[in-house]
């Protein structure tokens, strides 16, 4: 095993495009070592291509990628066999099988070779598991019988037991609920060797010590963790954007000035016009002038005219130093709710798959829906939303409501963004269509791409849009896990897009900074029943 401080990686001219062309990275540099990295960036940016390229489960086109030590790798969308045991999954059940032969009195020598070195791994393995509070599930339960949260943290269990020297997470935090994350907060805390965390949880970025931002196929280093970043991006783009400003100033005087420069030269062609009709100068004299007059009006526009292009570079190039930072803006007054207004009704509701819920919302109100994983949020939504039966009692909707699921499967991948808005709104024109796609920043050509072609990001927002826009207007909006692989201009958009928002909201979820953001006026938890709850204890 390398020690932590010789630990590093490193990428020399790398370049990746997909099959059909896509270019992702070229001649790309990066080092990282000791220490805890958050790799952030905009959707498609190429980060967690560059992850699995260091991972090894992609192959550069050029240049090379070096891994000095071990690594680990942890993927953004993880599977496992729901037939597999723990101890298997964990990939430790050839050594915990030979162990227990030996202590059984098997001493064939394939035994002590699988044993090797490694005669605590069931101790190893279970304080691992504990350390992720998963010391309760056993080394021989089947992955089928865990949640979600708890597969995640099975597979970095996984990892950790390996004692890798470079650790790669992947939007780690995804699914996990707020006791799953605040384990993973705490191995992030902890870690002593190279990691380089993706993510999109403030809380989790916070614990970085440099943040490495993927922008225009280049990294640019920020000491200090997500905080420290953004406070360095604001002053940066404070100066950006006086910058810009002096520049589109000093565009207009130069646009005045060589304005004036003709209108200069027009009085003079003019006034020698006139002095050569009224001959009251010899000719001779008269087509110097002439000639003098165009030597210098030439200069002077020439001189007007690089003052001018010199002053559009300037423009330009102050320009591409402010980000764009677009903003969803939505002004959908039909989704407006009266305060004293009934919005949803559950009467002794019981779920397919346990739980028992009462509630009643009224007018606008935003509701946070928190709880362990399993504990029933997405099938409450679900049967709220008329997707799955209750086993019992009724889920009344008394305005008419929308849906957006975690798996973001509302849309067909085979039309247009503008073909899928049209279906959920038949009565609206297509003119109307793009200019409220527009202001879910889908300009023009944008909106004529099909949906299968969109990024992760752009897909979410391309489905929030195509169910706030829908017909009826939704005055009731549901959200399950909605900040799940999206970046944190992605987030930001969600945010202003939610700002707007006049219906009612009801956002299941485990991104407490989320969810403060978009103003919860009640915290709910899933936990058997619902019950009300305090944010400070989540």
């Amino acid at each position: 095993m390398t020690s932590p401080a010789s630990a590093s990686l490193t990428c020399t001219r790398l370049a990746f495009s997909w099959p059909d062309g896509t270019r992702v990275l070229s001649d790309f540099d990066w080092q990282v070592g000791t220490g805890r990295t958050g790799l952030i960036g905009n959707n498609g940016s190429g980060k967690s291509t560059l992850l699995r390229l260091a991972a090894g489960e992609l192959a550069p086109a050029a240049g090379t990628l070096r891994v000095s030590g071990e690594t680990g790798y942890l993927p953004q969308n993880l599977t496992l066999d729901t037939a597999l045991r723990v101890d298997e999954a964990l990939g430790i059940a050839d050594t915990r099988t030979a162990l227990h032969a030996i202590e059984a009195g098997d001493v064939r020598p394939e035994h002590f070779t699988a044993v090797g070195d490694d005669w605590d791994v069931e101790e190893r393995a279970r304080a691992v598991l504990d350390q992720l509070g998963l010391g309760s599930i056993g080394l021989d339960r089947t992955v089928g019988e865990l949640s979600g949260g708890e597969s995640v943290l099975l597979r970095l269990a996984a990892l950790l037991l390996r004692r890798p020297d470079v650790l790669l997470l992947d939007e780690p935090t995804n699914n996990l609920d707020r006791r799953a994350r605040h384990r993973l907060y705490e191995t992030v805390d902890a870690w002593q060797g190279v990691l380089v965390v993706v993510s999109h949880d403030r809380e989790l970025l916070e614990l970085v010590d440099q943040i490495a931002e993927l922008r225009e196929g280049g990294i640019r280093w920020f000491g200090g963790n997500l905080s420290v970043y953004e406070e360095a991006v604001e002053a940066e783009q404070d100066a950006a954007e006086r910058k810009l400003r002096v520049a589109e100033a000093d565009l207009k005087r130069q646009r005045r000035e060589l304005s004036d420069a003709h209108s200069k030269l027009a009085r003079r062609v003019r006034y020698g016009n006139k002095m050569n009709a009224n001959k009251r100068e010899p000719k001779i004299i008269m087509n110097q002038r002439k000639r003098d007059a165009q030597v210098s009006a030439g200069k002077h526009r020439i001189v007007h005219e690089q003052r001018m292009e010199d002053a559009k570079e300037r423009l330009d190039e102050a320009a591409q130093q402010v980000r764009d930072d677009q903003e969803i803006r939505v002004d959908l007054p039909f989704t407006a709710v009266p305060s004293g207004r009934q919005v949803l009704t559950l009467r002794g509701l019981e779920l397919r798959y346990g739980g028992r819920v009462e509630l009643d919302v009224h007018g606008a109100e935003r509701i946070a829906l928190t709880g362990s994983n399993g504990a029933g949020k997405t099938t409450l939504l679900r049967t709220i939303a008329g997707q799955l039966p209750p086993a019992a009692g009724e889920a009344e909707a008394h305005v008419p409501l929308r849906h957006l699921p975690q798996r973001l499967d509302v849309l067909d991948d085979e039309l247009s963004l503008v073909r899928n808005v049209s279906l959920l709104a038949p009565g609206a024109s297509e003119n109307r269509v793009r200019a409220q796609l527009a202001r879910f920043l889908f300009r023009g050509a944008r909106a004529d791409r099909t949906v299968g072609s969109l990024s992760g990001g752009e897909r979410f927002r391309a489905t929030l849009a195509a169910l706030m826009l829908a017909e009826p207007a939704p005055q009731l909006l549901m959200l399950d896990e909605p900040t799940n692989n999206l970046d944190m201009a992605s987030v930001r958009q969600l945010c202003s897009a939610l700002e707007s928002y006049a219906g009612a909201l009801i956002v299941a979820g485990h991104d407490v900074p989320f969810l403060r953001e978009i103003g919860i006026t009640r915290w709910l938890r899933l936990d058997g029943e619902l019950e009300e709850v305090d944010p400070e204890e989540l």
